[in-house]
């Protein structure tokens, strides 16, 4: 396997799935966020798939501060890993309001539905939206729903998000300022950024690797 090593790592990943080709070896250090770039087909979403749990791989380990969370023996599901994805889609449901949309992800995690709102209400001002939170999210514009779904991400409070081209769904004016809210709420988290554009890259990312055909390739 390939090996990308950011130190003391507090997010190890070392994976093969043969079905796709990936055999892949990244370390994140805490509080470090690694960008992973590399052409389409590279293995990059499969990554964050099998960090997060949404994809079992064929040999290796996925490993949290030391605890392993898949291997040969042992399988944590995607809800009880501390990990979120933010994938490209915001996947809200579109019939809930934004607060409940938001405080879904605390109150899946097992806190009190006064608890899950707390933290939905925290978030919702953090991340700018707090105006639109009795709004239905099938009601909102792709930069409103980008933010809404990085509101619910944070809400859960994960040791580590997982970013799968955050940017990718807005336009060109919308795209700056959610890049902006990323790199505060970034700061001081561990986080995996999958991204194709170098803005995102220099502006959120602590480091680089690149992937092609499957393997980390520097």
């Amino acid at each position: 396997m390939t090996s990308a090593d950011g130190g003391g790592a507090f997010l190890g990943i070392r994976a093969r799935v043969d079905a796709r080709g990936v055999d892949v070896d990244l370390r994140v250090a805490h509080g470090e966020t690694v960008a992973v770039v590399g052409p389409n087909g590279a293995g990059k979403s499969t990554l964050l798939a099998v960090a997060a749990g949404l994809l079992r791989p064929d040999a290796g380990t996925v490993e949290l501060d030391g605890v392993e969370l898949a291997g040969p023996r042992r399988w944590v599901p995607p809800h009880r890993r501390g990990i979120v994805l933010m994938a490209q889609q915001t996947l809200l449901f579109p019939h809930l309001s934004v607060r409940d949309n938001v405080a879904f992800a605390p109150r899946a995690s097992g806190l009190s539905r006064a608890a899950a709102r707390d933290a939905a209400e925290r978030w919702l001002v953090e991340t700018g939206v707090r105006a639109l939170a009795e709004r239905r999210a099938s009601d909102l514009s792709g930069g409103q729903a980008q933010r809404v779904a990085l509101a619910r991400a944070l809400a859960a409070e994960p040791a580590v998000l997982l970013l799968d081209e955050p940017m990718a769904a807005l336009d060109v004016d919308a795209a700056p300022e959610l890049r902006a809210l990323l790199a505060r709420a970034l700061g001081g988290r561990t986080a995996v950024l999958v991204s194709h554009d170098p803005d995102d890259v220099a502006a959120l990312a602590d480091r680089s690797v690149r992937m092609a055909a499957g393997r980390v390739a520097g």
